[in-house]
């Protein structure tokens, strides 16, 4: 059985050479998944606690911003998802709890 794409109907936007409200979402949604792996990066290599925290607070409101985009696009239906088969999903499940369990348990030092 083939996947299914889950999607709104898509708002209807002109055919123009201007930029269209698809595609100022569609760059803000870019820019802010940039956004996000720049600050990832940044929180990576902070040497200071309180640094670390203010990257991450901006971060996470980054992280915001880009799902309230996406949900955005995902309403006027600019933005599908593709259904999986539940036996795909049941296998990735299986897969994910795999490498869970590899994982150490308790905490890491400091």
């Amino acid at each position: 059985m083939p996947n299914q794409a889950i999607q709104n109907p898509q708002t209807t936007v002109p055919n123009t050479q201007n930029m269209t409200d698809k595609d100022f979402l569609n760059d803000l949604l870019t820019t802010e998944k940039y956004m996000t792996a720049s600050y990832t990066t940044a929180m990576n290599e902070a040497s200071h606690d309180q640094l670390f925290q203010q990257i991450s607070n901006v971060c996470h409101e980054t992280e915001q911003c880009s799902r309230q985009l996406f949900n955005k696009m995902f309403q006027n239906g600019w933005y599908a998802l593709e259904g999986a088969p539940t036996q795909t999903i049941q296998q990735s499940h299986q897969e994910y709890a795999g490498m869970q369990n590899q994982l150490p348990s308790g905490n890491m030092p400091h």
